[in-house]
């Protein structure tokens, strides 16, 4: 499902370029394509504590998984204030297992939302999965950032990364699961925002 905001009609030219838009390294919307054995998690919380210690405001929530002794449990991380939020619905004592509690994903995504109002320079999302697959989950602050002008990175499992394609319309970089690829994008998009003269719009900027 597109993202409110981004053209719904293109013309087939202007469809070429939006795909050449995930090859920009200076696309404001940015997808950390993990796969099995990769740790976006820590990736993307050590990322947003670097930017903080600069004087960064990262706002957003990262994934955090302890793993207990018949379980594993799975929180939110707000990256901009520690705070955490259980993200998985136990069952019950005889269910064996557990599933995402929306409601909590929802709260977290409210508070993600206020701070993003409150004035934020990068939004960090922890996961695109199935609710976002969807059009649900937390699309909503996807579109707030990118209507605001501020930077969006989130993990994409890369089974998901075509879902993802169709989601974003092709205006995304795709970076590996690695800090040098999240650091280059981040100077590449924050030289713009610091008012350099060579700057320039990218295409991503063009058209969201």
């Amino acid at each position: 499902m597109p993202v409110r905001g981004l053209p719904s009609r293109t013309s087939s030219a202007v469809m070429l370029t939006l795909e050449r838009a995930m090859f920009d390294a200076e696309c404001d919307l940015a997808a950390v394509v993990y796969d099995q054995g990769d740790d976006p998690d820590t990736l993307l919380r050590d990322f947003a504590g670097s930017l903080q210690a600069r004087g960064v405001r990262a706002v957003g929530l990262v994934q955090r998984v302890r793993r207990c002794l018949d379980a594993h449990e799975i929180a939110a991380m707000l990256v901009h204030s520690g705070v955490e939020l259980p993200l998985l619905q136990r069952l019950g004592r005889h269910a064996g297992g557990c599933r995402l509690d929306v409601g909590q994903l929802l709260q977290a995504g409210s508070a993600v939302a206020g701070a993003l109002s409150a004035g934020a320079d990068l939004l960090i999302i922890n996961r695109f999965g199935r609710q976002e697959s969807e059009g649900k989950g937390l699309t909503f602050l996807i579109e707030q950032a990118l209507t605001s002008d501020v930077p969006v990175v989130i993990a994409v499992p890369a089974f998901r990364f075509a879902e993802w394609i169709r989601f974003a319309q092709g205006m995304s970089v795709r970076l590996r699961c690695d800090r040098r690829a999240l650091d280059e994008w981040w100077r590449n998009v924050s030289r713009r925002y610091a008012g350099f003269n060579e700057a320039r719009p990218t295409v991503c900027e063009v058209f969201k």
